[in-house]
């Protein structure tokens, strides 16, 4: 498995995602994510999508700038949530300026 590339794990009976995660040398098998949940992430519409959203990162300290890499917490907000303190995660920028770029609001 490829260093901090994470993918899907349908088969999974309780995480949704996995990903080898490395850093300074060393590596860990990390599982993250809610099998089965979908919406509310990446782009909350509904008034209880965005309740949702704002409770997660209330409870997983979302605010701390400096989260580590070999946490399901680093990955959960990469990957499910997009956002990672602001910044809008590298990998969604490099899909959506492949895709002709893309319009923030």
């Amino acid at each position: 498995m490829p260093c901090n590339k994470p993918k899907r794990t349908p088969g999974h009976a309780t995480k949704s995602h996995v990903v080898k995660a490395c850093e300074g040398g060393k590596e860990k098998i990390v599982r993250f994510g809610q099998q089965g949940v979908e919406g509310a992430g990446k782009n909350p519409k509904s008034e209880k999508d965005k309740a949702r959203k704002k409770s997660y990162y209330a409870r997983h300290n979302a605010q701390d700038s400096n989260p580590d890499k070999m946490s399901a917490r680093y990955w959960s907000h990469k990957v499910k949530w997009i956002i990672i303190s602001g910044i809008l995660s590298s990998e969604l920028l490099a899909t959506c300026l492949s895709h002709g770029g893309i319009m923030l609001t």
